[in-house]
C-alpha cells in the first residue's frame, strides 16, 4: 500500500517550525506574503540556527541532504504564519543550490557559508523594464575587459535590491546569434562603484521592489557563475526552483484563516466556497509535492505556479468578501488584498505559463504568426 502520510519526525519538524514561526510573528510582527515581504536579518539567523537554511543542500556545502520534502513543510509553516523570512529566501531556494550546480570551488568557499548563517542578503536582477516574462529579450551587458567584466543596464522588480548584499546578475556577453544565446549570470556586489538603487513604493506600500541601474560597473571575471555566453539554460533552471515552491500557495494564507474564523458559516454558501478553496490547498499541496519529489516531469513548474498563484487570488476575493465594507480601511487585510494581482505576474505571467505548458510540455505547435 502506498503510505501518504508524514513520518512522526516530520511531524515533530513541522510542529516545531510552526511554534518557531510563531514566536518569530510575536517577536517581529507579521508580513502578509512573508517570503517577499518579512525582511529580518535576525529571523534568518534564527532560521539558520535552527538549521533550516539549506537544508537540502549536500552536506559537502554545509547543507544537510535532507529529504526536499522537510523544507517545504518548513517553508508552508513560516510563510502561512507570516513570519518574515525574506532576507534568507531567495539564497535558500535559489541561489545556492545554483552557485552548486555551476559555480566554482572558490564561489562555493565564498557565498555559501554566508548564505546557510542567514548573514547575506542576495537579489536576483533579471527583469528590466522592456523585457520581463520573455527573459531572452534582456539588453543589459556585461562586457569582457581584460580581468573584469564592465557592466552597463537596467533591471526592475530586483526585490531587496536596496538592502542585498550580491545581485545574481542575468545579462549579455554576447549580442550575436539567437536571443537565448549570449547570455550569463554573474554575481555582482552590491557596494561597487556604478550602481545606482531606486526603491519602488507600489499601492499596497511594499518597498520591496527596486529600480537598479549599471554604469560601467566593474565585476572581476572570476565571479562569473557557469558557462560565459551559454547561461540560459542555468537560469531556467533557477526558474524551476521558483516557480514551483510552496511559496507560491500559501502567501496569503494567514490571512485565510482569519477569514474563515471571521465567516458566517451558517451559510451553505459559504460553506461551499471555503469547502472549494480547501480543496485547491490540498490540489496545490499535492503540485508543489511533486515538484520536490522529481516527480514531475520537466517544464512542469509552469502548471504549478500557474495553479497555485490564480488559487491565491480566489483567497484573496473569498476575504474580501467576507471582510466586507472592513477590507476597505486599509490595514493588514487590505494590504494583503490589494497584493493578489501581484501573484499570476510575479516569476513569469499565466499566460506565459500556460505557453511553456502548451509549447516545452505538451509539445503542441505554435500558432502561425499573421
Amino acid at each position: 500500500m502506498m503510505e501518504f502520510s508524514f513520518t512522526p519526525e516530520q511531524e515533530e519538524l513541522r510542529a516545531r517550525a510552526r511554534q518557531v514561526a510563531a514566536e518569530g510573528v510575536a517577536e517581529f510582527g507579521r508580513s502578509n506574503d512573508s517570503w517577499i515581504n518579512g525582511y529580518s536579518k535576525e529571523f534568518a539567523q534564527i532560521m539558520a540556527r535552527e538549521g533550516w537554511i539549506g537544508m537540502g543542500w549536500p552536506t559537502a556545502h554545509g547543507g544537510q541532504d535532507r529529504p526536499p520534502i522537510e523544507r517545504v513543510i518548513v517553508a508552508e509553516e513560516m510563510i502561512g504564519a507570516g513570519a518574515p523570512i525574506a532576507a534568507m529566501w531567495f539564497a535558500d531556494r535559489q541561489m545556492g543550490p545554483t552557485i552548486i550546480a555551476y559555480g566554482t570551488q572558490d564561489q562555493k568557499a565564498e557565498y555559501l557559508p554566508k548564505m546557510l548563517t542567514g548573514e547575506s542578503t542576495w537579489c536576483i536582477g533579471m527583469s528590466e523594464p522592456d523585457s520581463g516574462s520573455d527573459l531572452a529579450s534582456l539588453s543589459t551587458t556585461a562586457i569582457r575587459n581584460d580581468d573584469h567584466f564592465l557592466v552597463n543596464g537596467q533591471k526592475i522588480w530586483t526585490s531587496f535590491g536596496d538592502v542585498a548584499d550580491y545581485c545574481y546578475l542575468i545579462c549579455r556577453t554576447k549580442t550575436d546569434g539567437p536571443p537565448h544565446r549570449g547570455i550569463s549570470e554573474i554575481v555582482v556586489p552590491m557596494d561597487l562603484p556604478g550602481i545606482e538603487i531606486r526603491p519602488i513604493t507600489d499601492m499596497t506600500t511594499n518597498r520591496h521592489f527596486c529600480e537598479v541601474y549599471f554604469t560601467d560597473v566593474k565585476v572581476p571575471v572570476e565571479n562569473l557563475v557557469g558557462v560565459e555566453g551559454d547561461a540560459f539554460k542555468q537560469t531556467m533552471k533557477q526558474l524551476e526552483h521558483e516557480r514551483g515552491g510552496i511559496d507560491r500557495l500559501v502567501s496569503n494564507r494567514a490571512l485565510y484563516d482569519m477569514a474563515v474564523d471571521r465567516a458566517d458559516k451558517t451559510d451553505p454558501l459559504v460553506r461551499d466556497e471555503i469547502a472549494q478553496l480547501e480543496i485547491g490547498y490540498r490540489i496545490g499541496r499535492l503540485l508543489v509535492y511533486r515538484e520536490v519529489l522529481k516527480q514531475a516531469p520537466a517544464g512542469f513548474s509552469a502548471a504549478t505556479k500557474c495553479f497555485c498563484t490564480e488559487h491565491e487570488v480566489k483567497v484573496a476575493d473569498f476575504v474580501s468578501r467576507t471582510f466586507g465594507a472592513d477590507a476597505m480601511l486599509f490595514d493588514e487585510v487590505t494590504h494583503g488584498v490589494l497584493y493578489a494581482p501581484g501573484y499570476t505576474i510575479m516569476g513569469g505571467t499565466s499566460d506565459i505559463m500556460r505557453n511553456i505548458l502548451g509549447e516545452r510540455v505538451l509539445g503542441l505547435p505554435r500558432e502561425p504568426r499573421a
